[in-house]
């Protein structure tokens, strides 16, 4: 099965699954709401990891993305998806805590679009990374919140980057 193939779980704005769907058929379009993590890996440094996505990627190719992304399958919890993920992506593993969800819906050009209720994972990892040069191109350690405002700015950053950046703020202040 190739990863366009993926089954994904399809959800309602209150995160419960409705059905499945193929990866292709989520990202078409409009798109079609499903769930997705986003992953932020802080060093001892109080640093956020982010990747660049590879040039191969449908939505968003050499765009700034989180640490790591990914869908959730079934019968897996949000934290299982990342944990899942983070080898292939990364190459390191780490426990990771889901501190909050965020819907976003944002299309690029005329290639699909991400709709996706967004579970926000945060986890250590002072390990030495290596990227799967199939998903990310480049890493970059950055410190928080002083990037916060160039991520935003700039049209080189996932949308989902923006907001899970700024709803981690919203949660470390809380």
């Amino acid at each position: 099965m190739s990863n366009q193939d993926e089954m994904l779980l399809t959800v309602n704005e209150n995160d419960e699954v409705t059905g499945t769907k193929t990866r292709t058929e989520c990202h078409a379009g409009d798109g079609i709401l499903h769930r997705a993590i986003t992953v932020l890996l802080f060093n001892s440094k109080g640093e956020v990891l982010i990747t660049r996505r590879s040039q191969s990627k449908t939505l968003w190719p050499g765009f700034w993305d989180a640490s790591c992304s990914t869908h959730v399958y079934a019968g897996e919890t949000y934290e299982q998806a990342g944990e899942r993920r983070l080898p292939q992506e990364l190459g390191v593993e780490s426990t990771l805590t889901l501190v909050t969800k965020f819907l976003y819906h944002e299309p690029f050009g005329g290639a699909g679009s991400e709709y996706e209720m967004c579970g926000l994972l945060v986890g250590a990892c002072d390990e030495l990374i290596v990227a799967n040069p199939e998903e990310v191109s480049e890493i970059r350690w950055i410190a928080l919140p002083r990037s916060l405002q160039e991520i935003q700015q700039s049209k080189y950053y996932t949308p989902w980057l923006s907001a899970a950046l700024q709803k981690y703020l919203e949660y470390s202040i809380s």
